[in-house]
């Protein structure tokens, strides 16, 4: 595939990354169980959403979005910085996923918190019994990996990617091309309006101008009526 072809997969697997991010952030990355002290016997098991474990995936998720609504309009240049900061964007949401599944005891901790009361890294790991992660960080993951590759590819294909300022030139040249005959019906209707308004006044928009009923009696026959001739 050309690369005034890559245009259009660039920025779907933008959107397709950011998606994937928003949407794990939005589902249940642990379950947890806490002590029986803690719980009093009870044990029951707590969800966790990516909302709590890394809330920090929906503002990256969708900045991406808005960077793919801005890939499609950019020029040349902007392509760019564009594609810097969509790399950037999907190193982060890796980073954020990889740190959360590699503490899970911290990322768990604020609904630890919610629970039980009790604040603290060191105290919130200790009421924990176990941990058990789903497949949805593995989403944002993929995500992430997405928005890295729509980086790239932008990166080394974009400054090839085909321009929409040029038909936008051709539709501006069109008009201009269309503006004399335009230009003429303007002028036109402007006449009518100003033989309506002499009219409207009394006058006839049909005397030409510096010529009086006089001149004009005089102009027939090439006689002068003043003349004592006659």
């Amino acid at each position: 595939m050309s690369a005034a072809r890559m245009k259009v997969p660039a920025i779907v697997a933008t959107i397709l990354g950011s998606s994937l991010a928003l949407l794990s952030w939005s589902q249940t990355w642990f379950e947890l169980r806490l002590t029986d002290a803690a719980t009093q016997g009870a044990g029951e098991a707590i969800a966790v959403p990516g909302s709590v474990a890394s809330p920090a995936l929906a503002a990256l998720a969708l900045a991406g979005l808005a960077l793919a609504a801005a890939l499609a309009i950019a020029g040349p240049a902007m392509r760019v910085v564009l594609a810097l900061l969509e790399v950037l964007l999907g190193g982060c949401l890796l980073l954020a996923s990889f740190l959360t599944l590699g503490s899970p005891h911290a990322a768990v901790a604020p609904a630890v918190t919610d629970a039980t009361g009790v604040t603290g890294a060191a105290p919130t790991a200790e009421l924990v019994s176990t941990v058990t992660a789903g497949a949805w960080p593995l989403v944002a993951i993929v995500g992430g990996a997405f928005l890295v590759l729509g980086g790239l590819v932008v990166l080394v294909t974009g400054s090839r990617w085909p321009s929409s300022s040029r038909r936008y030139r051709g539709a501006r040249l069109s008009d201009g091309e269309a503006l004399p005959g335009g230009a003429g019906e303007r002028e036109a209707s402007d006449r009518a309006i100003d033989d309506w308004d002499e009219l409207s006044r009394g006058e006839d928009p049909t005397d030409g101008p510096g010529l009086g009923d006089d001149g004009g009696r005089g102009g027939a026959g090439g006689e002068d009526p003043a003349d004592p001739s006659r």
